[in-house]
């Protein structure tokens, strides 16, 4: 059985089985740790405390503690936690991906969100139960050994998955797989908050036509990509005025804007103030401090 894969206290973890030598692995990064995972292995990571780095395909995240992020096999994402950062994983074949269909209806799918208190304790627990079988051998497999917690992570993405009718094909089957292209396109905007994003590169990235993809996407989450990635680039500049003591031209820069005025035109038609008022205002309640995770224990 494999053992479980830690990068600690500044260790450097760099994974590159060859797909089929390892079903699923457990995967954490802790103070100053920092992993890099093969190509060939889907995963998916939940911020248990402090906050990490995601630098992937898909583009550069920050988890902070009640995040969750998932990524497709060809995301070779390289993780980074800081000082006082623990991030777990799971590192999974598309094999393993398969087998968690014959557990549920239920499946993995690329995206980002965040879990509550309750459910970042119970994938902490169920991640160790699963680091202790996988290192013992004759235990059921891999499949066995991870089920809790697969089973727990695809109840965490249930908000995703309820969107799934929506996607066009006459089967549940083509309804999944266009789902997972289009989330993966959502995860690139995501990712990609510092630049315009043309649909070119989404339709290519999900190996539709630009056409079909728009209607698509339109359909699924009830805006246009356009209008989504507008949104999410100033809500990246909004978290930055209020995480950092950028410039607004460093800020509106940060966020894809060529110049201030365009960026504080389009700032104050999202929020209805300026970038300058929104920065002196005292901070709303966000996800982030609205329903804080509390400290776990080092699973070390």
């Amino acid at each position: 059985m494999e053992q479980p894969l830690w990068a600690d206290r500044g260790q450097l973890l760099q994974s590159d089985a060859p797909e089929g030598a390892v079903h699923a692995s457990c995967v954490a990064v802790s103070r100053l740790g920092s992993a890099q995972l093969s190509g060939t292995h889907f995963s998916i990571w939940v911020q248990v405390r402090g906050s990490s780095w995601v630098q992937a395909k898909e583009g550069k995240f920050r988890l902070r503690r009640g995040d969750w992020i998932a990524l497709e096999k060809d995301s070779r994402p390289v993780l980074q936690a800081d000082r006082h950062g623990l991030c777990i994983g799971l590192s999974l074949t598309a094999d393993a991906l398969r087998r968690l269909t014959q557990f549920a209806d239920c499946a993995l799918y690329a995206g980002r969100g965040r879990a509550s208190a309750a459910d970042v304790r119970t994938a902490l627990q169920l991640w160790r139960q699963a680091n202790a079988r996988l290192a013992v051998p004759d235990t059921g497999g891999d499949a066995t050994a991870l089920r809790p917690m697969l089973l727990h992570l695809a109840g965490i993405q249930r908000e995703l998955a309820a969107r799934i009718p929506r996607c066009p094909g006459r089967s549940r089957s083509r309804k999944r797989q266009v789902f997972g292209r289009l989330q993966r396109a959502r995860l690139y905007l995501e990712g990609n908050c510092d630049r315009v994003v043309r649909i070119s590169e989404l339709a290519e990235l999900t190996s539709f036509s630009s056409w079909y993809f728009s209607k698509t996407f339109h359909g699924l989450y009830d805006e246009s990509p356009q209008a989504a990635a507008a949104r999410m680039r100033l809500e990246h500049a909004a978290e930055l005025l209020r995480s950092t003591s950028m410039m607004i031209g460093e800020v509106a820069a940060a966020s894809g804007f060529d110049n201030c005025c365009s960026f504080a035109r389009a700032f104050r038609g999202r929020y209805g103030i300026s970038a300058t008022r929104f920065r002196a205002a005292p901070p709303a309640a966000t996800p982030d401090s609205a329903s804080p995770v509390d400290d776990a224990r080092k699973a070390a």
